[in-house]
């Protein structure tokens, strides 16, 4: 892990596209303000980590596969008769 000590209003750059700020420091935090790309995901860790464990939950759930063709014949039958309603106008 590289430490590095900054003040407040310095930065670290991070690549060439992302960049974390240090905008406060109080005796319990520090604000760190970040600039990234839009199509770049940024999570404070706790978050990061519940969805990971969503996600790993998810992908043992075990899916009933009626109910998944109904929904599936659901969507099809909603697709068509959208369809219909434009083409008539």
């Amino acid at each position: 892990m590289l430490v590095l000590t900054r003040k407040s209003g310095e930065a670290i750059c991070i690549g060439e596209d992302i960049e974390l700020i240090i905008t406060e420091i109080t005796k319990s935090a520090v604000r760190v303000g970040i600039k990234a790309p839009k199509n770049t995901l940024v999570y404070r860790k706790e978050v990061f980590e519940r969805i990971l464990q969503e996600n790993e939950e998810a992908s043992h759930t075990k899916i009933d596969n009626t109910k998944l063709l109904d929904l599936s014949r659901l969507i099809t039958k909603n697709m068509t008769l959208s369809s219909n309603v434009r083409s008539e106008k």
